[in-house]
């Protein structure tokens, strides 16, 4: 694994009296798949905002491969290499999962989306797409519509987005939120996928999934960040069991 790609230093953001994110301090490795747990109201998906550029911090900074981001935009960030999927993504409803990736591809390599019909014309774009398309498990659904596609393969289409866009870290915000256990099942299967590639910060509630998935977990609790280590040693921390995770909170036995 390799050394730090994202950095966050003392990151804070207030919403009048409410401290949302308390000098909040995060490092994600490249290459890992990098949890973040916590109760509800932690902060998560504000941190995750910040993150993404959609919430500017009201003091600290966020690094990406050694680049200070802080003040750049959501699309600057995007281009830099940092999506936040389901919600920097969207997803066109009435248009095939195809065109949807190549859409992405085009915004990429700096083509309006309003011009959609001008990447159709286009075969390397298109090849590309299918091969994004296969990846994230929708080789066979290439000419459905998207508004069409189960909740779980809307979300695995969205994934697809973020990977087209040429994102190095993907920001997940509860990817498995609403699925059942098979549609979870896949998209745990995905994300395990994109590990030898992509550098992934998670989001999610699912605690199966987070201890499966994840080679570093961090626990945010009233905005501030009180442990990061691997899921072993979240498992055994007192201060994470008594805040979150309970003492009768069992580990499933992963393979490695």
């Amino acid at each position: 694994m390799s050394g730090v790609l994202l950095q966050v230093e003392g990151l804070l953001k207030r919403f009048g009296g409410l401290v949302a994110t308390d000098r909040a301090q995060l490092a994600v490795r490249a290459g890992e798949i990098h949890a973040l747990i916590g109760p509800n109201g932690a902060g998560k998906t504000t941190l995750i905002q910040q993150l993404s550029g959609a919430l500017a911090p009201d003091a600290g900074r966020i690094v990406l491969d050694g680049m200070n981001i802080t003040s750049l935009s959501m699309h600057e960030r995007v281009h830099r290499g940092l999506a936040r999927s389901y919600q920097i993504t969207s997803i066109f409803g009435r248009l095939p999962v195809l065109d949807n990736l190549a859409l992405a591809l085009q915004a990429r390599q700096g083509s309006s989306l309003g011009f959609w019909r001008a990447a159709r014309a286009d075969v390397q774009r298109y090849a590309q797409a299918a091969t994004v398309a296969e990846r994230v498990g929708l080789g066979g659904q290439l000419q459905q519509l998207a508004g069409a596609l189960s909740h779980g393969q809307q979300r695995q289409l969205e994934v697809g987005i973020a990977l087209a866009t040429g994102a190095k870290l993907l920001l997940l915000d509860e990817p498995m939120a609403g699925m059942g256990a098979e549609e979870s099942e896949r998209m745990v299967t995905l994300l395990q996928s994109l590990r030898s590639e992509y550098t992934l910060l998670l989001v999610e509630h699912d605690m199966d999934a987070v201890f499966r998935l994840a080679d570093t977990i961090s626990v945010l609790v009233a905005g501030r960040v009180i442990a990061s280590g691997s899921p072993q040693q979240i498992r055994a921390h007192s201060e994470v069991r008594r805040a979150y995770l309970g003492d009768d909170f069992e580990m499933a036995e992963v393979d490695a």
